[in-house]
Formats: C-alpha cells, structure tokens, sequence
C-alpha cells in the first residue's frame, strides 16, 4: 500500500496535538520553577550565618516534594517543589512553601473563577468534563456536585460580608437603579432584585445595592436607599438613571431630595414602541433617536414636538407614555456631553442581568430565591471588573462643584 493512501487517524478524545501549547505549557513550568528556586535561594541566603556546633550549615536543601500538577488556563503544568531541612535541634522548625504554590494548591486563581462562570452561563454539571477538556486540555478535571454547591455557599457569604461594607469614604456623583425581574424554578411568581450602580469621583462604575425586592414598591426602594445612607452614603448623587418605576422616584425624593432625575431612554423607547402598531414601529424609533441624539436641547425639542404631532393623532396612547417625562427625559443636557453616552440608559444593569435570567431558565435543579440572588451577585460583582469608566473624567470636579453647563458644554457667565 503506496504512502499516499495511508491516512491518520483523528484522536479518539477529539483533540488534536497542539505543539504550540505544549511550547507554553513548558515555558511556565520552567519560569515557575525559576520563580521557586529564586525564592528558596533568598531563604537559604536568609540563614547562612547560622551554623552548629561542628562548623556545618543549619539550613540545607534536602530533595523535592512529590511531583503535582496545577490546573492553570493553559492547562495542568507539572511542579515540583524543592525541600529544606533544619539541622538544629530543639529550634522551631523552619520550612519552606513558596508564596506562588501554596502548599494544597490544585488550580491557579484564573480557573477557580472560570468554574463559577461555567456553571452561571448555563453549562450542566454533568458537562464540565467536557467544557474545561474543550478550553484546558483533556487532562482538566471537571466539578462534582458537592463542590457546586460549596460554590453557591460560598457566593451567599461573600454577598452578606458585601452588602454590610462601608461607603462613608466615597463620594458617588451618578446613580443607574433598575428593578430586574427574572424567575426562579422554586417561586411561583418572578422574583425582582433591586439594583443600584454608581459611578464615583473619579469615573469608576461600581455596584452599590442588590436586594431582593418586594416588586418595585416605594417601602422596597427607600429601604434600599436608606440603607446606602446608613453605610456612609450620605451626601446626595448629583443625578439619578432609570425607567419609569414610580417606587424608586418617590423613594428617591424622599431619600435624596436634591437629586435630579434622568429617565432611561432605553426603557422609555420600548415602552412608547409597545403602544404602536408594528407596522409604526421602525420608522418611529427612528425619530425617537433623533431625540435623545440631538447635540442640543432646542435641537431635542425640536424632534420631540416633531414626534408629538406625527404620531400624536393616530396613537395618543404612545404619545403620553413620552410626553409625560419629557422634562426627566432631557435632564442630560444639563451635563457635560463626554458623560451623555453614560447616563442616556441603565444599560450596565440591564445587560448583566441577561446572562441571570439565561441561568435561571437553564438551571435542571430547584433553583431558590436565595441562590437566585446569589448567583446574580456573583455575576455583577464578574461584570463589575469589566465596566468601562466614564468619559470625561476631569468633567467630574465641574460636576462636583456644581458648575453649569448647557448643552453638554460649560457655561460661563458675562462679566456684569
């Protein structure tokens, strides 16, 4: 049989050789045993004066523990970890761990977060085996089911120790709430989890409250409120994004008065499209977007009139659904217009919460209120990581100061 007719065989594990990732795989095996032999020298160089009685050196290396392997994202790497002993006798003993390779390490930091991530994104325990081979190499090992519910346990308690810590330090200057709704298997109705972001002085996005709610009443959100005030919130956000929940803005009138108030044109876009007919739709967003796109306020006013008398006869119902925000929807322009692709929608929570609600709906076990709320915690705080800061930092002193601007620009008076 001639070469040319002789064909391989795939892999029966369904992974082909990778010689580059073996390359790398090798690379940090050996940087990580630079890393420790560095290390130790430092430690023997630590004790080289100290000798005993004949003369001989009291610490020396003395072999390698057993050979282990680390889990890491590129795959399990090979370690070994050298040994030392201690010559003196009736001294406190003295060993050696290296500060990169605990001694019961199993799996670099990057894949025990890559673990939660799976599980959140809708993968089955069942299919971990699989998923961490596709992503590490067919030698990764997958999760039990034991250790997926440590996992949950273990997300509960970091969310309690969260929810208690202190803000008296920091200064918020916008705030982004939303109610977000989604249902657990165990619940006979949607659960609401109440959401607050903030974005600090020096532009940074971060998540501030999630409780679970009782819907969106007024009593749930001043709660929540209160509660940022009570841990050292206590100076009032300078403006506030969200939908049209009446619960939050009374809640937030009461809590923080002088806060103004921005209303979602994300949510406000779909709720007037909803009172539309299909066929309407299409073209009215595109006015819609000629509002809140409009470089100026007349500018916005101006498409605003426009949509309040196109659609204005035929669709009332639409119509009042925008016009009775209007003020709360162009609140933006009294900011600086680096910061209006920020504080427009409360996108940040919105978009996170999709991947909760895929979970949710994923999930084969009884699925709680509790680890409902868990597991979106553990997802926000995920996402949080990710969170673009604002544009426009140095606006932010102007903003604290309480300079004013129109039309996104500062406005500087006439000298009298």
């Amino acid at each position: 049989m001639s070469e040319t007719t002789i064909s391989t065989l795939p892999d029966p594990s369904g992974l082909s050789p990778d010689p580059l990732t073996d390359l790398i795989r090798e690379g940090a095996r050996k940087l990580i045993e630079q890393a420790v032999e560095a290390e130790l020298a430092t430690l023997l160089a630590s004790f080289a004066e100290e000798r005993l009685d004949d003369g001989r050196a009291r610490l020396v290396r003395h072999g390698h523990l057993p050979e282990r392997e680390i889990l890491t994202g590129i795959g399990p790497v090979a370690v070994k970890v050298p040994r030392v002993r201690d010559r003196k006798p009736g001294a406190e003993r003295i060993s050696f761990t290296p500060s990169i390779l605990p001694r019961y390490l199993r799996k670099a930091k990057s894949v025990e977060e890559l673990l939660p991530w799976l599980y959140l994104k809708g993968v089955s325990t069942g299919d971990f085996g699989e998923a961490l081979a596709a992503l590490l190499g067919p030698d990764a090992k997958g999760l039990s089911a034991k250790t997926v519910t440590r996992l949950k346990a273990n997300w509960w308690s970091e969310y309690e120790a969260w929810e208690k810590r202190d803000l008296g330090t920091r200064r918020f200057l916008y705030i982004w709430a939303d109610g977000v709704y989604f249902k657990p298997r165990m619940a006979e109705e949607k659960q609401c989890v109440l959401v607050i972001v903030g974005a600090d002085e020096y532009g940074r996005k971060e998540l501030l409250a999630m409780t679970d709610g009782f819907r969106e009443s007024t009593q749930s959100w001043r709660e929540v409120l209160l509660d940022l005030k009570r841990r050292g919130l206590t100076q009032d956000p300078k403006l506030a994004i969200g939908d049209g929940a009446l619960g939050f803005w009374t809640a937030l009138r009461e809590v923080f008065p002088t806060t103004q108030e921005q209303r979602c044109w994300l949510h406000k876009t779909m709720n007037v499209l909803n009172a539309l007919p299909k066929s309407a739709q299409a073209r009215a967003k595109g006015h819609l977007h000629d509002i809140w796109q409009a470089g100026t306020k007349a500018e916005a006013n101006v498409a605003f009139n426009f949509f309040v008398e196109t659609y204005g006869v035929k669709w009332d119902k639409a119509v009042a659904k925008l016009v009775k925000d209007r003020d709360a929807l162009l609140t933006l322009y009294d900011y600086p217009a680096e910061h209006w692709k920020h504080i427009r929608t409360s996108n940040p929570i919105e978009s996170t919460f999709a991947t909760v609600r895929h979970r949710t709906r994923r999930t084969k076990g009884c699925l709680s209120r509790k680890t409902g709320l868990a597991m979106a915690f553990r997802l926000m705080m995920s996402a949080q990581k990710k969170w673009r800061r604002l544009d426009g930092r140095n606006r932010l002193p102007e903003v604290i100061s309480g300079v004013e601007f129109r039309d996104g620009v500062r406005h500087i008076q006439a000298a009298a």
